[in-house]
């Protein structure tokens, strides 16, 4: 099958983007220049070249990366993304927030990420699986449990974390269920792992709503987004009696004023290939309508840089909880802090994923399975406690709860790195 080219690059780096946020916090901080260099510096940065063999008998030589940004808490961990779009700035840039993440919400974890330059959607499932463990062939050397441990994201799941783990066990001589999350259940997966992150989403949205006295059955929302993060946020933010009035999806946005049906939209979507074109309870908008809609609550969900210094300004939400990575540039900002716009920062707010992730892992190096109701819980709390501390950090420093985030994570990997000691 023909391929195609990679897109462009995005206009702002994602990489400066962090570094700006994570500058600010620095000088909080009053971080030193030694540990500063220190922080900032991804440790590795791997591009590895994969030769698969397609279903037309041709090989196509794919390009893949994984890069480790820390070290300094524990094992890296960090997604694994299959999408045209992914290039070593923005994985460099999601595993320095993947360390962030992990110190927010106390995880004994470093942070990475990786990625390979393809279109999923176009590939068979024997073409994705050679990809796959092509990849894992090529980085052998870097997983491990008690090394790297991977993960699924964007264009990857269960199935492909399925086949990193079979591949990896067999270099290994035996099964290593803790080498990745995100795995079947009956591999070794977590109950309460699938909808993580969006609970999370909605744990720190009601976090939030409780500062800002907002009351649930007279607050309405729009989420952008219909994937796993989004419809379960938007299911969750339902179930709780938030009025949600706009979903988007890769078809489009959909309005009703009154409040749409979320279980009849995951019904819908699951019917119609994922996705909700056509469906009947709504009006179709455009994703930037959404985005600036009428509404108190905006959960971001899907993509990075959805909100610009061109839309910022028209954004109507008192509060924006960022369920997808980076979905505001560093740019927009300035202009929503300026609004009195409270975010909770992706983080932050999405770090429920990753939670879960380690429960996971700690439950395959227990071997032993805990209740659904106990991830839950324990999930739900660490959450809880996160939020409380970047409330505070916020609060005590007078910043934005994005700088605040990024304080309280950078002060726990820089004052870990200065009992371990460099060389």
């Amino acid at each position: 099958m023909a391929y195609m080219e990679p897109a462009p690059l995005k206009k702002e780096n994602p990489f400066e983007s962090m570094m700006s946020r994570f500058n600010v916090a620095a000088d909080l901080l009053g971080l030193d220049e030694d540990t500063y260099n220190v922080l900032k510096t991804p440790t590795r940065q791997i591009i590895v070249a994969l030769p698969v063999t397609m279903d037309n008998g041709r090989i196509h030589v794919f390009e893949g990366y994984r890069v480790i940004h820390s070290t300094i808490l524990g094992p890296s961990k960090g997604g694994i993304r299959y999408d045209l779009d992914v290039n070593i700035d923005e994985v460099k840039a999601l595993a320095a927030w993947m360390t962030w993440k992990c110190a927010v919400v106390d995880l004994p974890y470093g942070g990475a990420k990786g990625g390979i330059i393809c279109d999923p959607k176009t590939m068979s499932r024997g073409e994705l699986e050679r990809l796959t463990r092509a990849y894992t062939l090529s980085l052998n050397d870097v997983f491990g449990q008690d090394k790297d441990i991977p993960a699924p994201d964007m264009g990857t799941g269960p199935q492909e974390m399925a086949w990193l783990m079979d591949e990896y066990s067999k270099s290994q001589g035996m099964t290593v269920n803790a080498v990745v999350t995100g795995k079947p259940l009956v591999l070794g997966g977590s109950l309460g792992r699938v909808e993580a992150t969006g609970r999370g989403v909605m744990i720190s949205a009601f976090g939030a709503m409780e500062k800002l006295k907002m009351i649930p059955s007279k607050t309405s929302a729009a989420v952008q987004g219909f994937g796993n993060v989004g419809s379960n946020a938007a299911r969750l933010l339902y179930e709780r009696g938030i009025h949600v009035k706009a979903i988007s999806d890769i078809s489009g946005a959909y309005w009703n004023d009154k409040g749409l049906d979320i279980p009849a939209m995951l019904e819908y979507a699951a019917k119609n290939n994922r996705s909700l074109e056509g469906f009947p309870g709504a009006e179709k908008i455009s994703n930037e309508e959404l985005i600036t809609a009428k509404v108190d609550l905006l959960v971001p969900a899907a993509k990075e840089d959805v909100i610009t210094s061109e839309n910022a300004g028209k954004i109507q939400a008192r509060l924006i909880v960022e369920g997808a990575n980076g979905p505001t540039s560093s740019k927009a900002d300035a202009i929503i802090n300026d609004k009195g716009i409270m975010v909770v920062p992706d983080i932050l707010a999405n770090a429920g994923g990753v939670t879960v992730s380690y429960f996971e892992w700690v439950q395959n190096r227990l071997g032993y399975k805990w209740t659904l109701d106990r991830v839950n819980r324990r999930s739900d709390r660490i959450m809880k406690e996160a939020f409380d501390r970047v409330f505070a950090a916020a609060t005590q420093h007078k910043v934005a709860m994005r700088i605040g985030a990024y304080v309280v994570a950078i002060d726990k990997v820089a004052q870990t790195y200065k009992f371990r000691g460099g060389f």
